[in-house]
């Protein structure tokens, strides 16, 4: 009897604790961590047995390869999937027309739109043969869902050639979407009773009355991939992990800004493999720190300097390759980054180059090179020599008289190579005594 209510508790432990409806939000572009995000929803409301899974939807489109992989999910659900285009002022927009097309009731929220499904390509660059590939493919998806859906082709065909938009009550009229509701009151009103029928053709009847509202949220990672995906918080990661990497190599023994550089850059090349790259301007990226290293070998006197961040602020303005602004780095945030960036690896650059230049200050290497006065005959077999305010034995290949000006040319522990020396370097002369 015992272990039979074990497993009965354990049983209900593991069994999804949500109601029959099960309600997840997209708010903002449509990346691979919404479509993860709605197939886990998807999978959970199957799981559980809900009634079906509504998707409150507001977007201005997203990555294709994104939205393909949502209205997939969306065809082969088990469940009903209603797509809510809300709250009001919202838009399904691009990406989004295909996936409320695709969802088994579509419904909009007064004041919405949906519509603008034309392909496009970053900053105008449209190839016209691969554009009337993309397209062409686009409708011939839009026409299998939409025949499927029984919905108005004619209409969502213009959304996607003619980059048709339609308020909530003309997408209605015109049979592209099913219902128009205020809220999530009157939506859940509506679709009690109402017969759905599935992709496959099986029909269903919804029965919301009394049943009660589950709402899923994105887990700590999916909200953590959702931010880092946002292109200029991974390029202002992206910056700091190459600053604290640079700086620790340059300083080592830091260790801090090792560490967070290194979490930095790896949290930024996460986020930036969630998103279309363009090769182009990475190549312009690399050419900018090439040239900010040229600035400070060569002394272009500002003018390679200026040239690297010109293709430092253009690289970054072609780095990620999608027509949408909200996806793509923008000029103030390029110009900030650009700058100042320049800058601080220039001074760097110049602190170390300077280091690496500059004469050993310590220890017995730090005599080599500095002059002084013989105070014996210096000879093979040796000497005094005064030099750096001191008294040093020394040894001379040729004979040096006493009196005479000397500089060191090796130190060997407590001992001094020097040789004679007539230069005008009053400055590093050390006399005295």
């Amino acid at each position: 009897m015992r272990s039979r209510l074990l497993t009965l508790t354990l049983w209900w432990t593991l069994v999804p604790a949500y109601a029959d409806i099960v309600k997840i939000e997209i708010d903002g572009i449509i990346d691979p961590i919404t479509a993860e995000f709605i197939a886990k929803a998807v999978e959970e409301a199957e799981a559980g047995g809900a009634e079906f899974l509504l998707l409150q939807l507001s977007t201005p489109g997203g990555l294709g390869v994104s939205m393909q992989e949502i209205v997939q999910t969306i065809l082969n659900s088990r469940v009903p999937v209603v797509c809510y285009v809300a709250p009001r002022g919202a838009r399904a927009a691009s990406a989004g027309f295909f996936i409320l097309l695709a969802a088994d009731v579509a419904v909009m929220a007064p004041g919405t739109n949906t519509g603008a499904a034309h392909p496009v390509f970053p900053f105008g660059a449209e190839d016209k043969v691969m554009l009337e590939k993309v397209r062409n493919d686009a409708l011939a998806s839009l026409r299998s869902i939409v025949q499927h859906r029984r919905r108005n082709y004619e209409l969502a065909e213009k959304g996607v050639v003619e980059s048709k938009s339609y308020t909530e009550q003309e997408a209605l009229e015109g049979g592209l979407i099913d219902l128009v509701a205020a809220d999530e009151t009157e939506l859940i009103r509506l679709l009690h009773g109402r017969e759905v029928r599935r992709f496959d053709g099986e029909v269903q009847v919804l029965e919301t009355e009394g049943v009660p509202l589950h709402v899923l949220e994105m887990t700590l990672r999916q909200r953590v991939l959702s931010a880092i995906a946002d292109p200029n918080l991974a390029l202002i990661l992206g910056v700091i992990g190459v600053l604290g990497l640079y700086f620790e190599f340059t300083q080592p023994g830091m260790v801090v800004p090792g560490v967070v550089g290194g979490i930095c850059l790896l949290l930024a090349l996460l986020g930036f493999s969630l998103l279309p790259i363009n090769l182009v301007g990475v190549l312009l990226i690399l050419l900018a720190i090439g040239l900010f290293v040229a600035e400070v070998k060569v002394q272009g006197f500002g003018i390679l300097g200026i040239g690297g961040v010109v293709s430092m602020v253009l690289g970054l303005l072609v780095l990620v390759e999608s027509p949408y602004p909200e996806l793509r780095i923008g000029l103030s945030m390029a110009l900030a980054v650009a700058i100042p960036f320049a800058l601080i690896f220039i001074f760097l650059l110049r602190l170390v180059i300077v280091s690496y230049r500059s004469r050993v200050a310590t220890g017995n290497e730090a005599l080599v090179g500095l002059v002084g006065t013989a105070r014996t005959e210096i000879g093979p077999d040796g000497g005094r020599v005064f030099v750096a305010g001191e008294l040093w034995r020394a040894s001379s290949r040729q004979i040096i008289p006493k009196g005479a000006r000397v500089r060191v040319v090796q130190a060997r522990h407590l001992d001094l190579v020097v040789e004679p020396y007539s230069g005008d370097e009053v400055d590093r002369i050390e006399a005295g005594g």
